[in-house]
């Protein structure tokens, strides 16, 4: 995915999580649900707008969304990708070495999963799929379409599924400089801001910096934030490159939040041949001061 959000992440200030998670109630019925309406809301560009919060943009669609409607029910995740003349699209070009990069998430910003469908003949994308906990999912497909003229660019679209039985919502947990992941510790550096700022990671195990990080879809890692409000989502591309940026222990991201709020950072890294996600709440002020760093961040280029 080309780096263009502003680390606008998912709808309004990047990455500050909100102090309670959102609630979900008892939900039961069909596996997907209508994405709400967010036509007139803007999309993000580099003002950082709200994205990812429609299933439609550009004459594009996210479309025939199936998917298990239980807990712990074996299946598959199903969706297609509809173009401006209603047909499913086949034609998707390579973005840090997929096609198509999916990501899916409980309402109350739990159950992350970032993962990789294959798409079959006809453009039906599908993945094995079970859930572990009801509740509300919203599911993002991350692509750029392939076209013969002048294309839309980046497209962030979504739905929802209902998973069926009582869903507990999770409070957001506080926000925090440092986390453990897998034996990783894993600390934060810099303050996301929407006048745009670089934020500093730092990778270390055991008490001990990792210097050699690995390539994970072409990067040494990849931060995906969401509004914890709303869950608008952004996902932002380090700065460097491999083979010429150190692999670690640090990895840096220029990153700017559209507005005030709560918002939940991913950051996914590779190391002894696994891939980790460290999470961090992040409040997020308004400021007024305009950036001057390259823009390094997207709302939702696909990974």
């Amino acid at each position: 995915m080309q780096d263009r959000l502003k680390f606008a992440a998912v709808g309004g200030g990047l990455v500050a999580l909100v102090g309670v998670a959102l609630g979900i109630g008892a939900l039961v019925g069909g596996p997907t649900e209508q994405a709400p309406d967010h036509s007139a809301m803007p999309h993000t560009g580099r003002q950082g707008a709200a994205t990812g919060l429609s299933d439609a943009q550009s004459g594009y669609a996210m479309a025939d969304v199936t998917a298990p409607a239980e807990p712990n029910q074996a299946g598959s995740l199903q969706f297609r990708i509809t173009g401006p003349d209603g047909a499913p699209v086949t034609r998707f070009t390579t973005q840090h070495d997929k096609k198509l990069h999916l990501v899916v998430v409980r309402s109350d910003t739990t159950g992350y999963r970032h993962v990789h469908p294959t798409m079959d003949d006809a453009g039906t994308w599908s993945i094995e799929w079970s859930w572990t906990t009801p509740g509300t999912y919203r599911v993002f497909a991350d692509f750029i379409p392939e076209t013969s003229g002048a294309g839309p660019g980046d497209l962030v679209l979504s739905r929802t599924v209902d998973v069926s039985g009582t869903a507990v919502p999770q409070p957001l947990p506080p926000p925090a400089r440092s986390t453990t992941v897998d034996g990783y510790q894993v600390s934060l550096a810099g303050d996301l801001g929407t006048a745009g700022s670089e934020l500093r990671f730092t990778v270390a195990r055991d008490g001990v910096p990792v210097p050699d990080l690995e390539p994970y879809l072409g990067a040494y890692a990849h931060l995906v934030a969401l509004r914890a409000d709303d869950l608008a989502y952004l996902h932002v591309h380090p700065q460097g490159e491999v083979g010429r940026t150190p692999a670690g222990p640090e990895v840096s991201f220029h990153a700017q939040a559209p507005g005030a709020g709560a918002y939940r950072l991913y950051l996914d890294f590779s190391h002894g041949g696994s891939v980790h996600t460290a999470q961090f709440t992040v409040d997020v002020e308004s400021s007024t001061v305009p950036s001057t760093s390259d823009d390094r961040s997207h709302p939702g280029g696909g990974r």
